[in-house]
C-alpha cells in the first residue's frame, strides 16, 4: 500500500471546478465593489477578506433560510443551548470546509494574487469564549447543523470578551481583545428582535394579578451568525444579545454641561458585554456578574417563548416543541426567568408552571469545583432580581416539601435548600438549575459518578432519575478534517472518505496500525506540522525549535487542579537531571505550554511567571544545548489550538483525579495521533478504554486515592524530603535559582506544596517522573509509537461531538 501525505481534505466538486471557480470569482467582485465598496486596485487585503465572507454567505444564507422554513412547516421540535461562552475560533475555513468550496475559493482568489490560507489569517478570533466550556459549545452547535437538528445557540455579543494576553518579561497582561475592530461580517443585527430586561424595582400585586416593576430597564437586541453544518445540509442560528440604554442619551444633562453623565445609562448598558467573566472579588463585579447572566438568560427566554407561541399559540405546549438546555450554572436563573414569564405574562397556576418549566430545562454540570457551583449572595440578588427572588422561595418550599414527604433528614433538607443558610445567606444556582430541570447531565463516566457522590448526592437521592452522563466530543470537521489537513489525505488514502461524516469509521485504521509504510507517512505528516508549528513560534517568541525532538504539549487554562506546576517541577528535575548525567543518551524534548490565568488568580499568574522563568533559563543553557527546550505559548486561542495540537507528540492531561469534568483537549490531540500522559480523571478513563492501556501512558493517584489522602493525614514535607529529584526541584525554585532578580518570588507557591498541597502535586510526582521515563523509552521505539499513534486516531471516533450530540437529541431532548 503506498500513502501520500498532501491529499486534500474537501469532498469532490458536483460541477466543474472552473465553472464553479467563475462563479464565485465574479461574486467576490461583486461583493468587494458593491457590498465593501472598493475596487480591485484600490482594496485592501482585509476587504478582499469581507469580500470572500460575503460572497460565500449569500450561499449561507440561502441554506439558511431554507433550513428555518423546512423546520417551520414540519413543527420540528427545537434545540435552544444557552451558553455564556462559545469559542467558535475562525469560520471562514469552517464554512468552506463544510461546504466543499475550498478549492474553488482558493482559485478564486489566486486569479487576484491572493492567497486564501493568508487571507483565512486575518480573521480574528471571536472573544466569545475561554476553555473548554466554550469551545465545547461551538462543537455542539456545529454538530447540531450536521446532524440537521433545528437549533438556536444563545449567547452575549462581547465587545471585548476574553482578554488578549500578553507575556511582558515573563508575567501575564492583560489587554482588550478588538476582535470587532474590522466589523464581524458574519453577523446580522436582527434589531426586531429586541426584548426589554429588567433590573430591581418592587414587585406589585392588584387582585391577585403579579407585577414587576422594574427600577431600570435595558434593551437587548439579537445579533444572528449562521453556523454551517457538514457539507451545508442545515443552517441553524448563534443568536447573541447585544445591551444597549433605553435612552442612550440624556439630551438634559448634556445640554447643561454633565456630557459624561449624559451618557451613564448607555455606559452601565455596555458594561453587560464588554467583558467576558469580569473579576467578581468584589461587590461589584458580583453584580455585573448577575447582571449578565440575568440579561442573557432573559433575553433568551423571552426570544423562545414568544417565538413558540408565535407559532403555536398556546404556551402550555412549550415543552413538546422546545428543548432547553442550560450549559453549567450560568444560565440557572433562567429557570425562574421562564417561570416568571408564564405565572406573570401567560397567567398560569405555579403548578402549571413548574411542570412547563420543568419537562422543558435541562441542565449540563462541568464541574465538582465549590467555586464554580455559583451562587449569589441573596441581598444582591433580592435588590437586583425581587420578583425572581420570590419565585426561588416558591419553588424552594415546594422541593423541600418533596424532600420531607420523601423521608429526607436534616442534613439532607439543608443541603438541598436553593438557599445556603450558613453564614451569609446565598442563592445556590446549580440547585436552582438541577430542581428546575428533567435531566441533569455529567460530561464524563467518572464525573457524573462523582456527582452523585458529592455536590449533588443529597438531590440525587430526592430524584434518583434524573443524573445521567453524556461524555462530551469535539467535533472531527474541526479538529481533524480542517486542523490536520495532511493527515486527514492520509487517513482517507488508506480508509476512504467515510471518516469525515462519520468519525466512527476511523476505527478501520486500528487492522492497519502495525503497517511499517503507513506508520512511517503518519510519522511524515507528523514531522511536517512540527515543522510548521517550530516556523510560527519562531516568529511568535524568537525561539529555535527542534522538529525532531518530542514536542511534549500542555495547553489549557490555567488552574492548580491542572496542575501546570507538576509539569514545570518535572522539567526542572529533568533539567538537573541532563545537567548532572550528560553522558546519557537523553530524548530531546520540546515543552509547550499555553493558557490564560483569570485576571485576579494570583497562583495562575504566578505559575504562567514561573513556566518563563524556567524557559528563560533553560533555553540559555549551552549545557543542555538542543535537548530540552521550553516555551510559553502567549494568547492561546483556537487559532493557536489548530496549529498546535496536529504537531504534539504527547498530549499532557495530568489534573489531579476527580477534578477535570471531562476534557476536551485530550480528545483532540488523540484525534491528531498524539499520545496522553494522564491521570485516571474525566474522560482520559474513557479514551484509555477504547484506545487500549498499552497506547496511552496513566499515572497518579484515583479520584478514590485522593479523597482518602486528604482525609488522612497527608503530610506533603515528609513525601518532598523523601523524593531526591522533588526536593531539589522545589527547593531550587523556592531558593531562587530560577528568579535571581526576586529569590523570594516563588516561596509562598513551595511553602504551599509542603504545607498543604491540596492538589497532589508532591504526592503524585515521583508516579509522573517515572511516567515521562517511560514516554522516552517509547519514543526511542519508534515502530511501538507510531502504531500506537494510529491505536489512537482508530479508536478516538466516538469522541465525535455527533455522537454526544445524538445522545442529548434521543435521550434528553427528545429530537430527531
Amino acid at each position: 500500500m503506498t500513502f501520500s501525505t498532501n491529499g486534500s481534505p474537501n469532498g469532490s466538486p458536483t460541477r466543474s471546478p472552473d465553472r464553479k471557480t467563475s462563479e464565485l470569482d465574479a461574486r467576490i467582485l461583486a461583493a468587494l465593489r458593491h457590498r465593501v465598496g472598493k475596487t480591485e486596485r484600490a482594496a485592501k487585503p482585509h476587504d478582499w477578506y469581507n469580500a470572500a465572507v460575503l460572497a460565500l454567505r449569500d450561499d449561507i444564507i440561502d441554506r439558511w433560510f431554507a433550513s428555518t422554513s423546512a423546520a417551520h412547516e414540519a413543527g420540528a421540535k427545537r434545540v435552544y443551548y444557552l451558553s455564556l461562552e462559545f469559542l467558535i475560533g475562525r469560520l471562514l475555513r469552517d464554512a468552506l470546509s463544510n461546504l466543499g468550496a475550498s478549492r474553488e475559493m482558493a482559485a478564486a482568489l489566486e486569479q487576484h494574487g491572493l492567497d486564501l490560507a493568508a487571507l483565512e489569517e486575518l480573521e480574528p478570533d471571536a472573544a466569545l469564549g475561554n476553555g473548554g466550556l466554550g469551545r465545547l459549545a461551538a462543537c455542539f452547535m456545529e454538530s447540531l447543523a450536521s446532524l440537521d437538528i433545528p437549533a438556536f445557540g444563545y449567547g452575549i455579543r462581547y465587545i471585548n470578551g476574553m482578554f488578549r494576553q500578553r507575556i511582558d518579561e515573563g508575567w501575564q497582561v492583560e489587554l482588550p481583545e478588538t476582535w470587532l475592530a474590522h466589523g464581524n461580517p458574519w453577523e446580522f443585527e436582527r434589531r426586531e428582535s429586541a426584548y426589554r430586561i429588567g433590573f430591581g424595582g418592587e414587585v406589585t400585586s392588584n387582585d391577585g394579578v403579579i407585577r414587576w416593576v422594574p427600577g431600570e430597564t435595558i434593551e437587548a437586541t439579537a445579533f444572528d451568525t449562521p453556523v454551517v453544518g457538514w457539507q451545508g445540509k442545515r443552517v441553524n442560528t448563534l443568536r447573541l444579545w447585544n445591551a444597549n440604554a433605553l435612552d442612550p442619551i440624556a439630551l438634559d444633562a448634556f445640554n447643561a454641561g454633565d456630557h459624561a453623565g449624559a451618557l451613564a445609562a448607555q455606559v452601565r448598558a455596555d458594561t453587560l458585554v464588554r467583558v467576558l467573566y469580569p473579576a467578581d472579588s468584589t461587590p461589584a463585579g458580583q453584580e455585573l456578574r448577575l447582571r449578565q447572566e440575568f440579561f442573557f438568560s432573559s433575553a433568551s427566554i423571552q426570544d423562545i417563548v414568544r417565538r413558540h407561541v408565535q407559532y403555536y399559540g398556546d404556551v402550555r405546549s412549550l415543552p413538546d416543541k422546545a428543548a432547553i438546555q442550560l450549559n453549567d450554572t450560568h444560565p440557572s436563573v433562567a429557570v425562574a426567568e421562564l417561570m416568571r414569564l408564564l405565572m406573570d405574562d401567560h397567567h398560569l397556576t405555579f403548578a402549571e408552571s413548574w411542570d412547563i418549566t420543568r419537562r422543558t430545562i435541562a441542565y449540563t454540570n462541568h464541574t465538582l469545583l465549590p467555586e464554580a457551583l455559583e451562587s449569589w449572595p441573596l441581598p444582591l440578588f433580592e435588590r437586583m432580581l425581587p420578583r425572581h427572588m420570590q419565585i426561588v422561595y416558591a419553588i424552594n418550599a415546594h422541593v423541600l416539601r418533596e424532600a420531607r414527604k420523601a423521608g429526607l433528614d436534616d442534613a439532607a433538607i439543608a443541603a438541598i435548600s436553593l438557599i445556603d443558610e450558613h453564614g451569609e445567606r446565598r442563592v445556590r444556582m446549580a440547585n436552582l438549575a438541577f430542581v428546575g430541570a428533567h435531566s441533569v447531565n455529567g460530561v464524563a463516566a467518572l464525573h457524573t459518578d462523582l456527582m452523585k457522590q458529592t455536590v449533588f448526592a443529597d438531590l440525587h437521592k430526592l430524584y434518583p432519575a434524573r443524573i445521567n452522563n453524556k461524555t462530551n466530543g469535539v467535533t472531527p470537521r474541526r479538529w481533524l478534517h480542517q486542523a490536520n489537513p495532511r493527515l486527514t489525505g492520509l487517513v482517507r488514502e488508506a480508509i476512504g472518505d467515510g471518516f469525515i461524516a462519520d468519525a466512527e469509521q476511523l476505527s478501520t485504521l486500528a487492522a492497519m496500525a502495525g503497517d511499517a509504510a503507513l506508520g512511517e507517512r503518519v510519522d511524515e505528516v507528523k514531522r511536517a506540522n512540527k515543522v510548521d508549528l517550530a516556523n510560527h513560534l519562531r516568529e511568535l517568541t524568537g525561539i529555535r525549535l527542534d522538529p525532531d525532538a518530542l514536542f511534549d504539549v500542555q495547553i489549557k487554562r490555567i488552574h492548580e487542579y491542572k496542575r501546570q506546576l507538576l509539569n514545570l517541577i518535572e522539567t526542572v528535575a529533568l533539567y538537573d537531571q541532563i545537567r548532572s548525567h550528560p553522558e546519557r543518551d537523553w530524548v530531546p524534548r520540546v515543552k509547550i505550554f499555553g493558557g490564560k490565568a483569570a485576571p485576579t488568580y494570583h497562583n495562575a499568574k504566578l505559575i504562567i511567571k514561573l513556566a518563563n522563568d524556567i524557559a528563560r533559563r533553560i533555553n540559555s543553557d549551552p549545557s543542555v544545548g538542543e535537548v530540552l527546550k521550553v516555551v510559553f505559548v502567549p494568547n492561546y486561542n483556537v487559532s493557536l489550538a489548530e496549529k498546535i495540537i496536529p504537531a504534539a507528540d504527547l498530549s499532557e492531561q495530568i489534573s489531579t483525579a476527580g477534578m477535570e469534568a471531562s476534557g476536551t483537549g485530550n480528545m483532540k490531540f488523540a484525534f491528531n495521533g498524539a499520545l496522553t500522559i494522564g491521570t485516571l480523571d474525566g474522560a482520559n478513563i474513557e479514551i484509555m478504554e477504547r484506545v487500549g492501556r498499552d497506547n496511552i501512558v496513566i499515572f497518579g493517584l484515583t479520584a478514590e486515592e485522593v479523597a482518602l489522602k486528604r482525609a488522612g493525614g497527608y503530610n506533603p514535607a515528609d513525601v518532598i524530603e523523601g523524593s531526591r529529584e522533588l526536593a531539589q526541584a522545589v527547593h531550587s525554585i523556592a531558593s531562587g535559582v530560577f528568579s535571581p532578580d526576586d529569590p523570594g518570588r516563588y516561596q509562598g507557591l513551595m511553602d504551599a506544596l509542603m504545607h498543604s498541597d491540596w492538589f497532589m502535586v508532591a504526592a503524585d510526582f515521583d508516579a509522573y517522573a517515572a511516567a515521562q521515563r517511560e514516554v522516552d523509552a517509547r519514543w526511542c521505539d519508534r515502530a511501538a509509537w507510531r502504531k500506537s499513534a494510529i491505536m489512537n486516531i482508530a479508536q478516538v471516533g466516538w469522541f465525535s461531538s455527533d455522537r454526544t450530540i445524538g445522545e442529548y437529541a434521543r435521550d434528553i431532548w427528545g429530537v430527531k
